[in-house]
């Protein structure tokens, strides 16, 4: 389904900016919609998702900085700290990548000396990434980065929040797939 020109949330708003001070409150004026039951973008679930996925960026940066790592980075390490030799494209399933965003990651990680990529001998046309001993001692270094208590929500409220984002990503990806079909 699209948005109509109307609800539009690309027009542009009053309200804050990203970044801002006040970017993280609700600036809809008691919740009432403007006139003509316009959308505040503020009232976007897609947004509210997007601009909290700028906000763990934030959280995560100074830890990820003493690291001297990226998100993306940091995260295709962890996923490799579960399943270690994983193929590129497991691994890009993963991390719901595309190969060509995720080969410069792995490229740089290998660089770093935190990862081997290497042919499959079984099946040459795969490539297995691997971590190095250095990759897996990032683990004791990054225990620190756990945002739960910085979220202000419970440990169950946030396992519970968690799962309902992984059940909303899951169904739009489902819905656009049959779309695709």
């Amino acid at each position: 389904m699209f948005v109509s020109e109307r609800d539009d949330p690309m027009k542009p708003s009053d309200g804050p900016k990203i970044g801002s001070k006040t970017s993280s409150r609700d600036n809809s004026k008691g919740n009432q919609k403007p006139p003509g039951g316009e959308r505040r973008l503020s009232d976007f679930l897609c947004f509210a998702i997007y601009s909290a996925n700028l906000a763990f960026g934030r959280a995560y940066r100074q830890g990820l900085e003493q690291l001297g790592l990226t998100y993306p980075q940091w995260i295709a390490i962890v996923a490799l700290w579960e399943e270690d030799g994983q193929t590129v494209s497991a691994l890009g399933d993963k991390m719901f990548l595309e190969s060509n965003t995720l080969t410069p990651i792995l490229k740089k990680l290998e660089s770093m000396g935190y990862l081997r990529r290497q042919r499959d001998p079984a099946d040459e046309r795969q490539v297995r990434v691997s971590l190095t001993d250095e990759g897996r001692r990032l683990r004791e270094k990054g225990m620190h980065m756990n945002l739960v208590k910085s979220t202000g929500l419970g440990e169950d409220e946030f396992a519970r929040l968690q799962k309902s984002v992984v059940t909303l990503r899951d169904n739009l990806i489902e819905a656009t797939a049959e779309g695709e079909a």
